[in-house]
């Protein structure tokens, strides 16, 4: 009985055993297989080379709207804030004082012109007694020496006339340019003094309008050596694009082009003046408002773009996981450019030919094999547009 019940005991440890001997035999569980990525192979492309600078938005022209003579404020003419025209009258300075000056020098122009006809007629008489010997030569000298002094007398009375005209002009102070006329600086009866130059109020033409930036002399420079070297396509300065974002990150409905670029470099700040000219209808750019330019012009022949989401941002810089040899994941760190829609523009850091992990990212781990599953297309890279 007792060698049974020993038996009967032995016989399932043995099957355990065996069972655990022939599972050791296979090899245990098996690995999961490599995960599943798609990628993008990395082919230069022409894009458009996008500079974004900060810039101040400047009116194209301003006209300071002085005294030109001296006199008390009568009234003003315009309403604060309004578009005025060239020539509209802005100020009435008190005119009775001018107004009295010039009737003056309308008087003397008179007794001026009445003595050089008097003048004349001596020298018109004396004119054959001379011949005759009537009088002597040195009379008729005289009398031809008073008339010209008299002619001489009526042409400074007239430069007085219209001196005193245009003073009595000067009166009605009028709008040199047409634009937006500011806040008065005087008031009724407010003396002013045309020698100071008193200001009255200042005028801004608004549309178009100019847009102020700086750009860096250093890249400047690496533009022209990449234009040299057949890296950048260059276009003429005019037909360079420009848009607008905003104070509040809205961007101007309106795109502009560049028309003016300064060929000397700030010594304080190393940097070179460029401005842009924008249509301004609905003057929502206004003189000193603070703006973000978008600056597309030039093209790059080879550039190097990525979709945005295989771009890792990480607070020491971006990187991006390449498929390199025998599949094995590999963390790459990339410079970045501008945002082209949903494709960042690669400065440096990628190769042509280089495989960029799209998708599948967050089972893919660096040093691990992964197993491309397909090829991840891009959207096509927008073209440099020509201004409106």
């Amino acid at each position: 009985m007792f060698k049974q019940a020993v038996k009967c005991r032995v016989a399932p440890m043995m099957a355990f055993y065996a069972l655990a001997l022939a599972a050791c035999g296979d090899g245990g569980p098996k690995a999961p297989p490599p995960p599943e990525v798609k990628v993008y192979t990395v082919k230069p492309v022409e894009i458009p080379r996008v500079v974004e600078l900060p810039g101040r938005v400047q009116a194209v022209r301003t006209a300071e709207v002085r005294a030109r003579v001296d006199g008390i404020i009568e009234r003003r003419l315009y309403q604060e804030g309004t578009d005025v025209k060239v020539d509209a009258p802005l100020f009435r300075i008190d005119p009775r004082e001018k107004q009295a000056a010039y009737d003056q020098a309308v008087g003397a122009l008179s007794r001026a012109q009445a003595s050089a006809r008097n003048t004349k007629q001596v020298v018109d008489r004396y004119q054959p007694l001379v011949s005759r010997e009537a009088i002597s030569k040195q009379e008729f000298d005289a009398a031809v020496a008073a008339s010209a002094q008299a002619d001489a007398d009526v042409i400074s009375a007239q430069a007085q006339v219209e001196r005193a005209a245009l003073d009595l002009d000067y009166t009605t102070v009028t709008a040199p340019l047409s634009g937006r006329a500011g806040r008065a600086q005087v008031t009724e009866g407010a003396l002013v003094k045309g020698a100071e130059g008193t200001l009255l109020t200042t005028i801004e033409q608004l549309d178009p309008i100019y847009v102020n930036v700086t750009q860096s002399s250093a890249e400047l420079l690496r533009l022209r050596r990449d234009i040299e070297e057949g890296k950048v396509k260059s276009v003429p300065l005019d037909r360079v694009r420009v848009i607008l974002t905003l104070e509040d990150g809205s961007v101007y409905e309106k795109e502009g082009h560049l028309n003016f670029l300064d060929m000397a470099v700030d010594s304080s700040t190393g940097s070179i003046s460029v401005r842009a000219q924008f249509d301004n209808p609905g003057r929502l750019l206004l003189p000193g408002q603070f703006v973000r330019a978008r600056v597309e012009g030039s093209s790059i022949s080879n550039g190097i773009v990525v979709p945005q989401r295989a771009v890792q941002l990480k607070p020491e810089g971006a990187t991006v996981l390449v498929v390199g040899k025998n599949n094995l994941l590999e963390s790459k760190p990339v410079r970045l450019g501008v945002l082209h829609g949903t494709l960042w523009v690669i400065q440096s850091g990628l190769n042509p030919g280089d495989r960029v992990v799209t998708d599948g990212l967050q089972h893919a781990r660096v040093g691990a094999p992964v197993r491309v599953e397909g090829e991840a297309g891009i959207p096509p890279v927008p073209a440099a547009k020509k201004p409106n």
